[in-house]
């Protein structure tokens, strides 16, 4: 079995890292828009309420010098053709002024440590296209190309 090797490159310290709750509803609404996903404050925290009633899903934040600067989002789910159990990363954002210091290593290694300890087998998640930073960051966390993803839209989302 592989592990994961997340070195950080700049002088970034250890983050707080724990459960969102709805304090951060701000926070988490400013992140996911910087990641290209509008939200607000009221949104945010219908969100953190969906994750946080569903024993299957995590998001986590993560704090610097008290302010939250990133967040990943874990769903844990059985993959049939496995027949065991995946965590799947949904969203991972690090701010724009908290970039490049090892914040998103950080959060990559708690996700490691949570579906390690969830019984999961595999750690994935997908990217847009069009993100070409953020899937050479991913292959240097030693995240590996996998499947093409297809996606029909059925409403607005």
């Amino acid at each position: 079995m592989s592990v994961l090797h997340f070195a950080p490159r700049g002088g970034l310290p250890d983050a707080d890292l724990r459960m969102a709750s709805l304090m951060d509803a701000d926070d988490v609404a400013a992140l996911l828009s910087e990641m290209g996903y509008p939200c607000d404050r009221i949104e945010a925290a219908g969100r953190i309420n969906a994750i946080s009633d569903n024993d299957r899903q995590a998001l986590v934040v993560a704090r610097v010098d008290g302010v939250v600067a990133g967040l990943i989002a874990l769903d844990f789910m059985y993959y049939l053709p496995l027949g065991t159990t995946t965590c799947r990363i949904t969203a991972l954002v690090v701010s724009s002024g908290a970039r490049g210091q090892g914040l998103g290593r950080q959060l990559l290694r708690e996700a490691e440590r949570r579906a390690r300890n969830g019984g999961a087998a595999r750690l994935e998640l997908t990217s847009g296209s069009q993100r070409a930073d953020a899937h050479a960051f991913y292959k240097a966390c030693g995240f590996g190309d996998g499947t093409l993803r297809f996606i029909k839209r059925l409403g607005d989302a």
